[in-house]
């Protein structure tokens, strides 16, 4: 019973972190829409990681403006298992995500 309870908790813990980070995300890209043109990672650059990205992740989320490097490697290393990704995968769309 403790084992299910302290898995919940966790599972909350993470998924408030990719939302938190989401919602980030998404205040700074409103933040900067008339201040910049959009980077790759906003316009889908057809990297690997990008088409990965746009593969998996793209089915549920736009890829942030900008994000990161600790950000990014937090939600990938959350979401890695939600979209069965494997470790080149996580590794590509990370690097796609913050070069």
């Amino acid at each position: 019973m403790r084992r299910r309870i302290f898995a919940a908790v966790v599972l909350v813990c993470m998924w408030s972190t990719f939302v938190l980070a989401v919602a980030q995300t998404n205040a700074k890209r409103s933040q900067n829409d008339s201040k910049s043109k959009p980077s790759d990672a906003a316009t889908g650059s057809q990297t690997d990681g990008g088409k990965l990205f746009q593969a998996n992740c793209g089915r549920c989320h736009n890829p942030p403006e900008s994000i990161s490097p600790r950000e990014a490697r937090a939600v990938v290393r959350h979401m890695r298992v939600r979209a069965m990704l494997s470790a080149e995968d996580e590794k590509l769309i990370l690097k796609f995500l913050a070069p």
